[in-house]
């Protein structure tokens, strides 16, 4: 068996080795066919499902829990990103982990210490590890930390809702981070990710890019996810 350290090297290198690539937003999908769902997906293509956890006190917005990701782990293989928009991630990582996460982020406006302590435990237990931030906060709050995260996630919309317009102090951001921090961190974005912004992210340096409604409001996901792929670029 594999040690847990050497679990979580194999899901960032496995993040790298798909770069980029879109991870749909579970957040629109049909709850009431799950199983149909995550299938559709798959015929797509999909490599890594991206989970949006909410807990109506961080953002204003309820969203699903542990129950969901284990769920989701029963009935596939893919990768479980799990984006913690929640105001006490300390409390709840272990549950996602146990649950079956692959990976997850929460966020540096969440609590006023130091994030590197739970940052190092969810590393630990062999979930890949990271931080978000919303674009109105600024980035020295973050800088501090990007060398122990596995990756961060840069929101391009205020966390809690999704179809929001995109905020392009995103690419700025992402462009800053490649530069300073290099090719080995994965960056992700989230937030108004359609046809008209892949383009754009992925040429400021996304690896990861979150897409809900350019995915779920189609009707055939695997061509809203070839249309998607099509404006790749490279930075």
């Amino acid at each position: 068996m594999s040690e847990p350290g050497s679990r979580a090297v194999a899901t960032i290198e496995y993040l790298r080795g798909i770069r980029p690539s879109i991870l749909p937003s579970l957040l629109l999908c049909d709850f009431a066919n799950l199983r149909r769902e995550v299938d559709l997906l798959e015929e797509s293509g999909v490599d890594v499902l991206h989970l949006d956890v909410m807990d109506g006190h961080f953002v204003p917005n309820l969203t699903y829990g542990m129950p969901i990701v284990a769920a989701l782990r029963k009935i596939t293989s893919l990768k479980l990103d799990v984006h913690l928009m929640i105001s006490d991630p300390a409390q709840y990582a272990d549950q996602f982990i146990d649950a079956g996460a692959d990976s997850i982020t929460f966020h540096i406006e969440a609590g006023s210490g130091d994030p590197g302590p739970i940052l190092q435990s969810i590393r630990d237990q062999g979930v890949a590890s990271g931080l978000a931030i919303n674009p109105a906060t600024s980035m020295e709050r973050l800088l501090p930390y990007v060398s122990l995260c596995d990756l961060v996630l840069v929101m391009s919309v205020p966390a809690g809702f999704g179809g929001q317009p995109f905020e392009p102090v995103a690419l700025e951001r992402l462009r800053q981070l490649r530069d300073r921090f290099g090719p080995d961190l994965l960056l992700e974005i989230d937030g108004g990710i359609n046809v008209q912004t892949v383009g754009p992210a992925t040429a400021h340096g996304a690896d990861l890019l979150v897409a809900g409604s350019a995915v779920f409001r189609e009707a055939d996901y695997c061509q809203a996810m070839t249309r998607l792929r099509r404006e790749f670029q490279r930075s």
